[in-house]
């Protein structure tokens, strides 16, 4: 075995599984209560009339729906995928610009195999997104944290973080970052800051990665404009059909400004050919054929009612000292600690206890103890979040007594 291992790259090497992972492993355990895994609600789909729509798909479209397809995607999800988008607030995406692929998450490796050396700098807010901590890992790059605050990054501390690593002489990829109701923070970035970090990175000749999975799921109905609606030429734009479709059908798209599509476009083709012709031919009639935005107008208020909830929960379960950001959007609360507890340690205490989280420590890239935890609401009932706050309030209460 250990001969076997002589094999593996020191990329492979380096690759570790998230706490994530380890997370949803153990909440398999039907006795827990998991408020870790950040799935969307997928039971209220029109699941008869989608499952004859997936039936037609290989019957009037034969092979085509079963064959290979084109690299950047089909036409019609590409033109899907810009009507997407102009409901993100970005009304006028060219699909000619638009690669689609399996999921988002693979456009943030593409991002990293067009945009990254080895060695150079990814700047992510902290915390971030592990998927993402997990592949720039996997292609040797440096995660750098910068500031945020319960509206997500802070300019000054960003502008801060770009000119100290320009004066160590450090190559900065591009800065990766989820305004709108971020995983894990689910905090909103104000319209004035999107604005003010796209000038910081211009001044910087820094490329913005903008990922946005849940910026239509904006508790009150509105989502902000992506910084990419006004800052086209210097921002790659991630969107995905998993929030507001299927995470099943590994649909994602870039829209990338023109002087970076070609390379991007053959980048994600020498990684994954293309993205799937039937998932493409499925997603583009959700789009096209059913009421997606009525779906998403629906399961937002669902989510909200969840959220609240939640909130309720803490506030009659939870020491006041435990303090949080109060959702607005999105699928997840992230909730602080006094000082000195480690969030991590006590994961274990609320698994005995019945209940799982999964613990900041998962969304950094800075080492040591963090106070820090998320809460996902998106996949459970009020009755179970309501419980798992309850099963959790010894521990964390008992966490928060030690400090005193």
């Amino acid at each position: 075995m250990s001969q076997l291992r002589d094999h593996l790259s020191q990329r492979a090497l380096g690759v570790k599984q998230s706490a994530v992972r380890d997370v949803f492993d153990i909440a398999m355990d039907p006795n827990l209560v998991s408020l870790a895994g950040g799935n969307p609600w997928l039971d209220d789909l029109p699941l008869t009339e989608l499952s004859q729509t997936a039936a037609d798909l290989v019957a009037k479209h034969g092979t085509e729906s079963l064959q290979y397809g084109t690299g950047q995607g089909t036409d019609e999800m590409r033109a899907a995928a810009c009507t997407v988008m102009a409901a993100d607030g970005i009304p006028d995406a060219d699909p000619e610009h638009v690669v689609i692929t399996p999921g988002s998450q693979a456009a943030i490796d593409t991002a990293c195999r067009a945009f990254a050396n080895p060695g150079d700098v990814v700047v992510v807010e902290d915390p971030t997104f592990v998927g993402a901590l997990t592949t720039f890992t996997t292609w040797e790059l440096d995660a750098v944290a910068t500031g945020t605050d319960d509206q997500g990054l802070v300019p000054e501390q960003l502008d801060e973080t770009l000119t100290r690593l320009k004066d160590e002489g450090r190559r900065v990829a591009f800065l990766y970052t989820i305004p709108s109701f971020a995983n894990p923070s689910g905090a909103l970035l104000p319209t004035s800051r999107r604005d003010e970090v796209a000038a910081i990175c211009q001044k910087h000749g820094v490329l913005i990665v903008e990922d946005n999975p849940y910026g239509q799921i904006a508790f009150d109905g509105n989502p902000v404009e992506p910084i990419a609606a006004r800052h086209r030429d210097n921002v790659v734009y991630l969107g995905t059909m998993s929030k507001i479709f299927s995470p099943g059908v590994r649909i994602g798209w870039a829209l990338v400004p023109a002087a970076l599509k070609r390379e991007f476009y053959l980048s994600a083709e020498s990684a994954f050919i293309h993205a799937s012709t039937y998932s493409q031919m499925l997603s583009t009639s959700f789009v096209n054929d059913f009421d997606w935005t009525g779906h998403v107008a629906h399961v937002t208020q669902l989510y909200r009612e969840r959220a609240n909830t939640l909130v309720g929960a803490i506030r009659e379960h939870w020491d006041p000292a435990v303090e949080f950001i109060d959702p607005r959007g999105g699928f997840f609360l992230w909730a602080t600690l006094p000082e000195g507890v480690d969030t991590l340690e006590m994961m274990a205490e609320g698994i005995k206890a019945g209940a799982v989280f999964v613990p900041g420590a998962a969304f950094t890239p800075v080492e040591g103890t963090h106070s820090t935890l998320r809460l996902a609401y998106s996949f459970v009932s009020a009755e179970k979040l309501t419980e798992g706050v309850r099963r959790l309030a010894p521990v964390v209460n008992e966490a928060v007594a030690r400090t005193r």
